[in-house]
């Protein structure tokens, strides 16, 4: 007797499956790229290489990637902690992990630049020590930090919680260290879920715009990310300008994304036999 399926069968989810994608993602993005075909070479070229606007996919992605980076570092740590460990007020910590996702991004940009400003709760303490945080590139990887840290910590956590501590009490038992048994057993468990924390907050961070303008400082050549000056050039009513700046945008964030899943599917062959 035939499997009866919950869902419809195939074809008729995949038809839905890709109307649903083309409406959503494909009809805007194509959008974008047809408004950028509008303009000629030369146009297109001085719209992306124009020295304000290098410097700005300098900043934004470089600053994207330092975050990330941080993030994940920091949220492997956090998510250890959570899933390993119990201690007093462990729930209100969890809850507070999920901040970033609903607290408005300009409302975020506000809070930290009240709290690290040259007048602010920690910066009015720092400034005399030459440590500036806030109006400046530096501003601009805590705001993305902060952002990007739930991504982290919520694809670790489960993997974490599923994990064989067998294996762990295994290794330990069989003479491995610490450090040998975080790096051989744990580490490559979790890794592919780490690479796509890191490339979830990576992406969210290159297109951040809200928690950034208030504490970035918005100076040219300094501390301008590229989502700014789309926002100018769509005000200026240069929407040519801006898409063309997006498409640059949209496709080194794509071939990034691209070689982060490239490199999670080569850990998985990698790993897959030793399992």
């Amino acid at each position: 007797m035939a499997l009866k399926r919950v869902l419809p069968g195939f074809n008729l989810t995949l038809g839905y499956s890709l109307l649903y994608l083309g409406l959503i993602v494909l009809i805007p993005l194509s959008a974008l790229v047809f408004k950028t075909l509008s303009l000629s070479w030369p146009q297109f070229w001085d719209a992306i290489s124009s020295p304000r606007v290098v410097a700005s996919y300098k900043l934004t992605f470089s600053a994207s990637l330092l975050a990330a980076l941080i993030n994940m570092v920091f949220g492997l740590l956090v998510a250890w902690v959570l899933v390993r460990y119990s201690f007093p007020g462990k729930k209100i910590v969890d809850a507070m992990v999920d901040l970033p996702f609903a607290l408005p991004t300009a409302v975020a940009g506000i809070a930290l630049t009240a709290v690290l400003a040259n007048n602010g709760w920690v910066g009015q303490f720092l400034a005399p020590l030459g440590i500036d945080l806030a109006f400046n590139p530096k501003g601009i990887v805590i705001a993305l930090i902060f952002i990007g840290l739930p991504f982290v910590v919520r694809t670790v956590q489960p993997v974490l919680e599923d994990s064989e501590r067998e294996l762990e009490e295994v290794a330990l038992c069989l003479g491995a260290s610490r450090l040998q048994t975080f790096f051989k057993v744990i580490l490559p468990t979790i890794m592919p879920a780490l690479l796509t924390g890191f490339a979830l907050a990576f992406a969210r961070a290159i297109g951040e715009y809200g928690s950034v303008i208030f504490i970035a400082g918005n100076v040219p050549m300094v501390s301008e990310i590229t989502p700014l000056i789309i926002i100018g050039k769509l005000e200026q009513y240069d929407y040519a300008g801006a898409t063309a700046v997006a498409c640059v945008m949209l496709v080194i964030s794509f071939l990034m994304l691209l070689l982060i899943n490239g490199l999670q599917a080569w850990h998985r062959k990698r790993s897959g036999p030793a399992r």
